[in-house]
This record gives C-alpha cells, structure tokens and sequence, in this order.
C-alpha cells in the first residue's frame, strides 16, 4: 500500500500481481510495457528472483527497470538479484525519501521531488 500511495503520487499507473508468474501473465497483455517493475524477492509461485530472470529472457521487457524491493538483505541475494538483471535492490523498511531517491537515480523521477 505504501508503494502504491507513493507510485500513484509520482504520477505512475499501479497494477499489482501477487507472485512472479501472474506478473508475467499480465505483463504479456500489456502494450506499451510498465516502464518499472518493483519486485519482492519473497513471492509464493514464482519469487522476485526468478520472475527477474524470466523477465530478462523475454525481448519485450528487456527495457523494463526492475528494483528489488525486500527484507532479504544478505550479500549473496542482493549480487544474484542485480546479476540476474535487477537495476536496484532496496531493503525494507523504506523511507519515502529513500525510495524516491532510487528512483531519480533511475532516471524515472525528477531529482529532488518530495512528495
């Protein structure tokens, strides 16, 4: 919900999945495809990390910015997000600052926005 609030402020459409492969589903019906993807690594189904993979194999989401957003904070799981194709990993809790902050790193907010 924190997300959603924060994204809808930032002028973003939400849609919401609830595991990695019903985000894949929608996101094969989607035309022009999300320009970002906030993924949790902890999902029933299929997890954020394998839902990343998948996403990098499919030509039409190679584009898409994806930011791992998730409790799991060992060092191994943040390298395995961000080389299986990851653009950021941001760990739980999150401040809004911090959030917007990673996002105009992306280049996907105007630096310095405060909402």
């Amino acid at each position: 919900m924190i997300l959603r609030r924060l994204l809808g402020q930032l002028g973003f459409e939400v849609v919401d999945a609830e595991d990695g492969r019903a985000a894949l589903e929608l996101l094969s019906g989607m035309d022009p495809v999300p320009a970002l993807a906030l993924v949790d690594w902890n999902m029933p189904d299929m997890n954020g990390l394998e839902f990343i993979t998948a996403a990098r194999e499919d030509p039409r989401l190679h584009e898409m910015t994806m930011v791992m957003v998730t409790t799991e904070s060992e060092q191994g799981q943040v390298a395995r997000a961000i080389a299986a194709g990851a653009h950021a990993y941001v760990l739980k809790p999150f401040t809004t600052e911090a959030m917007i902050e990673k996002l105009a790193l992306l280049g996907l907010v105007l630096t310095g926005a405060k909402r």
